[in-house]
C-alpha cells in the first residue's frame, strides 16, 4: 500500500475540493437497493464486504483522503467492519486483509470473526492500517433512507457504507445499502458509476 498526493493545482477536482471542504462544507447519503440474488448460496456480510473493497480500489475517488502532506489517494483499501456481540447486543470493529482471490478473503474474515466475536470492546483488533473504509450492517431491519452526520470539520473523505435487512421484492433478493460520501472526494456522477459496477459485479459473482 502506498499514498499517493495529488498534484493540487493541476488537479481536475481543485476548485471543487476546496468550495466542498471549506466553503460549504459538505456531505451526502444515498441510500439504493441492491439485486443480491446471485449471491443466495455466499454468507451474505463476507461476499459484500469482499465485493466492496473490490468496487473501491476500482474507483480512485472513493480511495481519496487527507494526509499531514496534503490529499491524496491510497492505492489500496480494506475493509473495517461492525461486528455484534449477541449477548450484551453490543458491537465491536474490526478489519480485515483484502485478499483478490474470494476463498482466502473468506477465511482471514472467518478467522478474525472467530477471534473478536465475543469482545466486549469497540477495536479488539491492533493494528488497524490507514488505509480502511467503515462498514456496517443493520441486519434486523430494512430502510429506504439512512444518513450519518461525520463531525469532524469536513476532514474526512473516504466512504462509509450500511447496508440493511435483505427483502424479497419481484422474486429477486434485494439488499438496502447507504453510502455516505464528501462531496469534496466525489460527486454523484462517481457514485452513479460506483453503484453500477457494484451490480455489475454481483451479476457477474463467480468466487
Amino acid at each position: 500500500m502506498s499514498f499517493e498526493l495529488i498534484d493540487f493545482e493541476n488537479w481536475e477536482r481543485k476548485e471543487f475540493y476546496h468550495h466542498f471542504s471549506t466553503q460549504v462544507v459538505c456531505y451526502y447519503s444515498l441510500t439504493v437497493n441492491i439485486d443480491v440474488t446471485p449471491l443466495k448460496d455466499e454468507r451474505l456480510y463476507p461476499a459484500m464486504l469482499f465485493l466492496l473493497t473490490n468496487a473501491v480500489n476500482e474507483t480512485k475517488e472513493f480511495r481519496t483522503s487527507l494526509s499531514v502532506d496534503g490529499v491524496g489517494y491510497f492505492t489500496e483499501m480494506h475493509p473495517s467492519y461492525t461486528i455484534f456481540n449477541k449477548q450484551n447486543k453490543n458491537f465491536s470493529v474490526i478489519w480485515t486483509e483484502y485478499n483478490t482471490n474470494y476463498n482466502s478473503f473468506l477465511q482471514s474474515y472467518l478467522h478474525d470473526v472467530s477471534c473478536y466475536k465475543d469482545s466486549v470492546v469497540l477495536a479488539p483488533k491492533e493494528g488497524k492500517p490507514e488505509n480502511t473504509f467503515d462498514v456496517s450492517m443493520l441486519p434486523w431491519t430494512t430502510f429506504s433512507a439512512f444518513n450519518i452526520n461525520v463531525q469532524n470539520a469536513g476532514i474526512y473523505l473516504l466512504p462509509i457504507f450500511t447496508m440493511g435487512k435483505t427483502f424479497i421484492e419481484q422474486g429477486k433478493t434485494m439488499l438496502p445499502l447507504a453510502i455516505q460520501i464528501h462531496h469534496a472526494a466525489c460527486d454523484g456522477y462517481h457514485v452513479g458509476m460506483f453503484i453500477n459496477g457494484l451490480q455489475e459485479k454481483i451479476n457477474r459473482w463467480d468466487k
